[in-house]
């Protein structure tokens, strides 16, 4: 399972949860079933529900009475609960982004370090692949993808420059992509660069933001009084909203107030700031450098 994915913030996260024997939790992002089996460690009676919409996943699913593991994507959270006879829930945890397992395959077409098919599909029977969107989307469509879910500095010639790519030949490759952007890279940080370019098509192929706004949005209704909601992001646009939603009760981040201003939200903010991983952790994982955890409990 470490092999599949290195956990970030384990016991941050877990502990986060308070964990109270009989309890009924969930995590959202099952992945190498790390987060879930520190879980388990901590309830010994209770349920607790797992999901994963990555087929890969499944074959670290662990064989235990109180796990319900579901292969479907969280954005339906509720509705497949409900399905498994659960209406409400003691904790949620979520740990947002890409697995290693999905970074590190080749195939998946996850990463630029490695030449395959411009795929990025977490769900693979889904339709829609980075190649579809880089040959057939417009170049507008293209420049607010790379805006927007990148922040790529320079969008509108990247847009252009796959445009301009595919009229000649259609870009089915990794490499065929980076070979397009190469009049765009800014050279004094190429990987970074790609990174967001890549990070932009990925988020997009999988709906990544509308899923983890469906979340939020669901959470609201399954979390008890004093069930808490943890949330590990990876990059300034999911933290954004999981800090808006947490403080706010919705994703706009949109203040209400009673009828004597006082602010009204569903949440107590348990994280005032949000937790970061240690050096420690970030020397034996890199990729846990840009990890926040954000944690908030439903008002009693």
């Amino acid at each position: 399972m470490a092999a599949y994915h290195i956990p970030v913030l384990l016991h941050e996260s877990v502990d986060a949860l308070c964990v109270k024997a009989g309890g009924t939790y969930v995590d959202a992002t099952y992945g190498g079933g790390s987060h879930t089996r520190e879980i388990l460690n901590r309830l010994p009676k209770g349920r607790l529900l797992a999901f994963d919409r990555d087929a890969d996943a499944t074959v670290n699913r662990i064989d235990d009475w109180r796990l319900t593991f579901i292969e479907n994507n969280f954005r339906y959270i509720r509705s497949l609960l409900r399905y498994e006879g659960v209406e409400q829930v003691d904790g949620i945890l979520a740990d947002l982004g890409v697995s290693s397992h999905q970074f590190d395959t080749p195939e998946r077409g996850f990463s630029f370090r490695f030449e395959a098919a411009l795929d990025m599909r977490m769900n693979r029977q889904s339709d829609l692949t980075a190649a579809h969107i880089v040959n057939t989307y417009s170049e507008a469509r293209l420049q607010t993808i790379f805006k927007r879910y990148g922040e790529v500095v320079n969008a509108p010639k990247v847009a252009r420059c796959v445009a301009e790519r595919r009229q000649k030949q259609p870009i089915e490759t990794v490499g065929a992509l980076v070979d397009a952007l190469r009049p765009c890279v800014l050279r004094q940080a190429e990987h970074k660069y790609l990174a967001k370019v890549f990070q932009a098509l990925r988020m997009e192929v999988n709906e990544e933001l509308p899923a983890l706004e469906q979340l939020l949005i669901q959470s609201l209704k399954l979390l008890k009084p004093g069930g808490r909601l943890a949330v590990i992001t990876y990059h300034s646009l999911e933290d954004r909203i999981v800090k808006n939603f947490m403080r706010t009760g919705n994703v706009e981040g949109i203040v209400t107030k009673d009828f004597f201003g006082q602010e009204q939200t569903p949440f107590t903010v348990i994280t005032k700031k949000a937790i970061v991983p240690k050096e420690e952790e970030i020397r034996k994982n890199t990729r846990a450098r840009s990890a926040k955890l954000r944690v908030a409990m439903v008002h009693d």
